[in-house]
């Protein structure tokens, strides 16, 4: 109404100026006294020519209120069908050029209020142990310790356990890998089965047997083939005692990569398993395979109700060091809580691995000798030389002695008399033969030395819980509280080295597509999970439940499955062998497909008004997704719309809490398309050309783009139309920059494509909020000004790149060995750069060799409209030994500090050591980095896990992709070399901070 009032006010005011100005030379001419004076004597000819022209100003005139009657009919008909902009105005040009598009007022995003902040402003926890200071303290010198190498010679009194005997707990264990040299059937089939089929005989032989399992996925498969008399015994074992299910997770989940969604996850996939089969629940965390350990684990596992966990993958320089001033248990204390409530005791193993060579104390050889699964004979022998001997009663003295030596000297280096001793490796305990080499030696060492009051020692089988409550019980305090004199620590054990310079920052960024296919599939679920519940709750209310396919919770639960294996420390991180990621991958596309197959039939059974008329055909979806995989490798393809003048609807789903005003893209086969919301409101559309490479436009599909306001956790339909009146559709204008080299460029209407030769001076683009400055020579972001800042802030995009070692240790799926400091990325040729700017976004695209990155930015108010959406296309396939890097520089002044996320659940402080070699000053990106200094904060948020670094003052850095020839000797016998041309997504974001430092 608003519109129609202006308008035709405008058109009336123009019809009013026209009629006195034709007043006005009608009474010159009657009033002038030389024109009335002569008026007698005027010729017929000129009187017959005054006529002429006023017949002539009539005639315009009455064309002139015919326009006002169109303008004012128009607007009527676009008020009639809601062909305007959701605030009643169309989108314009300011005067600097920039496109400006009204809005309706209603906020857009949560407003954040200054008491949201004091959280975060809050004095962080004081604990005895922060690792950043503990990174600082430390020379990281790796001097020659002995037998221990990584460690220091450890002494001891005879007669130190003359009072308080040491009490020994061995728990043997099996790490299994739910994928890794081989897939996760094979392993079961070939090993894994048998654990469990041994497990239930020889734990049952004698109640002094003890076990722990961690990874249910392999249990719950085992369980689900075993017959009832198997299912039992396995029942009774647990609820006695002897078996114990430690962490209970779906799998022992990687810390770095993985996000806390998916961690959550596969922790609740197995947990409702245990108590859904057996009715118990955790109490102890298991993790001696993850590589690095984030603090985000114990204060999950916190609020599982577990009391105390285990780690060993911890830099080797650390475990030195806490050995030494006796803090490898500690309560592990979240940064941001100044009192105890996320306390979690935690124990590190202090040696180089979980093996039996690295376990029983600080001498492999000697160790070694106690595995007796490597005894004389066996495919598995000891590399020092020194075979194991079975325990007779003619050796056993001297035995128990070596043994018992090992354990005192372990036992120094914790502050109770209460020792843990794994006894396990990969795979262990697959054969009826190891359960009695293990178990009778062992047993008869214990009753040696529980029968020999001299020896001031008690040892026994035992579960993980057991060792906790003893070291509890030996303190006096209840389970998970603090023992006496025990250090609080906060932070986490990133980057990992287990020797030398072998930092494993690599798996950070290893296989990139399938850490992006993660994040794919995590975001499905989550809107699958929610449109699913609801969908339910609605068909209950309605009394149909027997009509809508409550069936497809299989297909919920089977994701869930897929995701929480995905999880696994050999699988998210990249580091399988390339059967095995294939395996993977297709277990992810399947749940993709049945993930979308969830999503069509909920959203189909809410969409519709009336309930009665609701027919499910599960051979004939209702509706269609917007994006097709077409095999486990490759890239999503997006749906093309086929417009016709009946509408095609368009349902989009919003999973966020909040409401959420966004710019929606979609593919046409029509420039003509018409937008309109459910109510019936035309929608401002901008089509843009979709490109079949950098100079080639396609002639039969386009790009559309609309304003979308999506209700919260809701549902919005939208129709689109072919139509002929399409007055809100507004094209983009398109500007290629090319090198002088002959470039045919041939545009299609309705999309008209001016090109330009490339040349040094830089080119801006820009929307309400933002201006982007580029170089002309590379295309790459050179600047950033927001509107509410005068100044223009350097943040320039580079792209560099990483060779590999020479020498015999070499980068692969696990480590990063480069070869030096990084290398500008450079081509023969100057890149292709297209410029494309309309009212809802600009975007440029510049065109490289081994990579596409396009930087957009949208017309809308909030966040949204402030940060930049960066997509950087990757193909390195024909590259060897090489990884590709994208670092921003600035003119931050963030010293040698930036920010990492762990997990995206929470925000880590790094430091830029010089005295660490580069690759340990890479730390793991799940979803977020940033610098800042006193007036800025540059953050970088990315839709998949990579590997990140702020390697000088003003810097950030990120590895996107590797491919490497060779193995980096960590057993996995390869090296990267099956890539995939993979889009890395980016939203990178410009901040003022306030005076207060915010």
């Amino acid at each position: 109404m608003k519109l129609k009032k202006q308008v035709t006010v405008c058109g009336g005011a123009i019809f009013c100026v026209a009629v006195f100005s034709l007043y006005l030379m009608l009474d010159r001419v009657q009033h002038d006294p030389a024109r009335r004076q002569s008026a007698g004597n005027f010729p017929r000819s000129q009187i017959s020519v005054l006529q002429n022209r006023i017949e002539q100003l009539e005639q315009l005139l009455e064309e002139n209120h015919q326009i006002i009657s169109h303008i004012k009919d128009s607007v009527l008909e676009l008020t009639d069908t809601g062909a305007i902009s959701p605030s009643g105005h169309l989108p314009f040009r300011s005067a600097n050029g920039s496109w400006v598009l009204p809005f309706d007022g209603r906020p857009t995003f949560l407003s954040v209020k200054p008491m949201d902040c004091q959280f975060a402003l809050g004095r962080r926890s004081q604990t005895d142990l922060q690792m950043l200071d503990v990174y600082s303290l430390l020379n990281f010198d790796n001097v020659d310790g002995g037998v221990w190498k990584q460690g220091f010679e450890i002494t001891y009194e005879p007669n130190e356990w003359d009072n308080e005997p040491l009490q020994v707990f061995v728990v043997p264990h099996s790490h299994n890998d739910p994928g890794w040299i081989k897939t996760f059937d094979k392993y079961y089939n070939d090993q894994t089965q048998h654990i469990f089929n041994n497990m239930v005989v020889k734990l049952a032989e004698d109640p002094r047997r003890k076990f722990i399992w961690s990874e249910i996925s392999f249990f719950a498969k085992w369980w689900e083939s075993a017959d009832a008399p198997k299912q039992e015994a396995m029942r009774k074992l647990i609820l006695s005692g002897q078996l114990e299910m430690v962490t209970g997770g779906w799998v022992m989940t990687d810390e770095a990569n993985a996000h806390y969604f998916a961690m959550i996850d596969q922790l609740i996939e197995g947990h409702q398993w245990l108590e859904r089969n057996l009715g118990v629940t955790p109490r102890s965390g298991w993790a001696v395979d993850p590589f690095g350990h984030s603090a985000t684990m114990p204060y999950l596992l916190k609020r599982a109700n577990m009391t105390s966990m285990l780690i060993q993958r911890v830099h080797y320089s650390i475990k030195k060091h806490f050995s030494a001033t006796r803090s490898l248990e500690f309560m592990w204390r979240q940064a941001w809580d100044i009192e105890s409530s996320t306390d979690m005791f935690c124990h590190m193993m202090p040696f180089y691995s979980y093996d039996v060579p690295h376990t029983c104390g600080p001498d492999p050889k000697i160790c070694c000798q106690f595995d007796f699964k490597r005894l004389p004979g066996s495919r598995v022998n000891c590399p020092w030389k020194v075979p194991p001997r079975a325990i007779t009663d003619a050796n056993v003295a001297e035995r128990a002695g070596v043994l018992l030596d090992q354990y005192r000297k372990k036992s120094k280096l914790f502050r109770s008399k209460v020792l843990l001793i794994p006894l396990g490796d990969d795979f262990r305990y697959d054969k009826a033969l190891e359960w009695d080499q293990q178990y009778f030696n062992y047993q008869k060492l214990f009753d040696y030395m529980n029968s020999h009051p001299e020896m001031h020692v008690k040892a026994q089988f035992a579960t993980l819980t057991d060792y906790f409550n003893a070291v509890y019980k030996a303190n006096g305090v209840s389970q998970g509280t603090r023992p006496p004199d025990y250090p609080v620590l906060s932070g986490d054990f990133f980057a990992y080295a287990d020797r030398e310079d072998h930092y494993w920052s690599g798996y950070y960024t290893s296989r990139p597509f399938y850490k992006n296919l993660d994040r794919v599939l995590e975001s499905h679920l989550r809107g699958a999970e929610i449109l699913y519940s609801l969908a339910v709750a609605h068909a209950r209310r309605a009394g149909m439940e027997g009509r809508y396919p409550i069936s497809d919770y299989s297909l919920l639960t089977d994701a869930r499955r897929n995701i929480g294996l995905f999880q696994h420390h050999d699988a998210i991180t990249g580091t399988a062998k390339e059967a095995v990621v294939i395996d993977y991958g297709n277990r992810l596309l399947r749940s993709l497909v049945g993930l979308k197959r969830v999503i069509i039939n909920a959203a189909h059974f809410l969409v519709i008004k009336n309930k009665d008329i609701y027919r499910f055909y599960q051979t004939e979806p209702f509706l269609e997704t917007d994006d097709r995989r077409a095999t486990q490798d490759s890239l999503p393809q997006r749906t093309l719309i086929e417009l016709e003048s009946s509408p095609r609807y368009l349902v989009l789903f919003n999973p966020v809490e909040q409401e959420r005003l966004c710019v929606v893209t979609v593919l046409v086969n029509s420039a003509r398309v018409r937008v309109l919301t459910e109510d019936g409101q035309t929608l401002p559309v901008q089509l843009s050309a979709q490109w079949m490479s950098a100079v080639e436009m396609s002639g039969e599909v386009y790009q559309a783009s609309f304003m979308a306001r999506l209700p919260a956790l809701g549902l919005a339909i939208f129709h689109l139309y072919d139509s002929a009146d399409s007055p809100m559709t507004l094209r983009s204008e398109t500007l290629l920059r090319i090198p002088g080299r002959g470039q045919s460029i041939r545009s299609l209407d309705p999309l008209p494509v001016r090109s330009q030769t490339v040349d040094a001076q830089p080119f801006y683009i820009q929307s309400q909020s933002l201006t982007l400055g580029f170089s002309g020579t590379t295309g790459l972001l050179e600047s950033i000004r927001r509107k509410d800042d005068p100044q223009e802030v350097r943040v320039q995009i580079q792209f560099l790149t990483y060779g590999t070692r020479p020498s015999k240790d070499k980068s692969g799926a696990y480590l990063f060995l480069p070869d030096g400091n990084a290398k500008p990325y450079s081509q023969r040729e100057a890149p292709i750069v297209r410029v494309v700017e309309g009212p809802l976004f600009a975007e440029v695209v510049a065109h490289y060799q081994h990579f596409q990155q396009t930087v957009r930015i949208h017309n809308v108010p909030g966040v949204d409209g402030l940060s930049l959406d960066i997509t950087t296309m990757v193909d390195i396939r024909d590259q060897n030994n090489k990884e590709l890097a994208m670092r921003l520089v600035t003119d931050i002044q963030s010293g040698d500090t930036f920010y990492t996320d762990l997990n995206g659940f929470q925000i880590q402080p790094r430091r830029y050591f010089q005295k660490l070699p580069l690759q340990a000053n890479f730390y793991p990106m799940p979803t977020t980095a940033y610098i800042q200094d006193s007036q800025y904060r540059l953050t970088l948020h990315t839709a998949q896990a990579l590997g990140a670094s702020s390697l000088a003052s003003g810097q950030l850095e990120v590895i996107l992709d590797r491919r490497l020839m060779q193995d980096d000797n960590r057993g996995l016998g390869q090296g990267l070399k099956d890539n995939k041309r993979t889009a890395n997504r980016f939203r990178l974001l410009l901040e003022r901070r306030s005076s207060s430092g915010d």
